[in-house]
């Protein structure tokens, strides 16, 4: 039987970007720890179900970008400098996208858990 590799477990590689901050002495880069979580998925084993909830997650998260981007976009105008507004916006879009997939991956697997208990 092959082994198939749970390319979600990747996406940990993102936490070494927060040593840069260390080097950098730039504090923003330390949210990327958070990428750390994703550790745990290299011993998923990627079958249907599992798909099924990543791209339900990935939805999600998309949504929230779109929607999210629209307010960041307006706050962040008035907020800061319009050279400095834009790219503010679309980051915290990314941080709104990136924790809406967490969150919702986190409360499918926990909905699929507790169903399985009652099996």
């Amino acid at each position: 039987m092959k082994h198939r590799i749970n390319y979600l477990g990747f996406l940990s590689l993102l936490a070494l970007i927060a040593v840069l901050g260390w080097t950098t002495d730039n504090n923003g880069l330390y949210g990327f720890f958070g990428f750390v979580y994703y550790i745990r998925y290299f011993r998923v084993i990627p079958d249907e179900f599992f798909r099924l909830n990543l791209q339900k997650a990935a939805t999600f998260a998309f949504m929230a970008e779109m929607i999210s981007l629209v307010p960041f976009m307006f706050f962040c105008t008035y907020r800061y400098t319009s050279a400095k507004a834009v790219p503010m916006a679309f980051g915290l879009s990314f941080a709104v996208t990136i924790f809406a997939f967490t969150i919702a991956l986190i409360v499918l697997e926990w909905r699929e858990r507790k169903g399985a208990a009652y099996d």
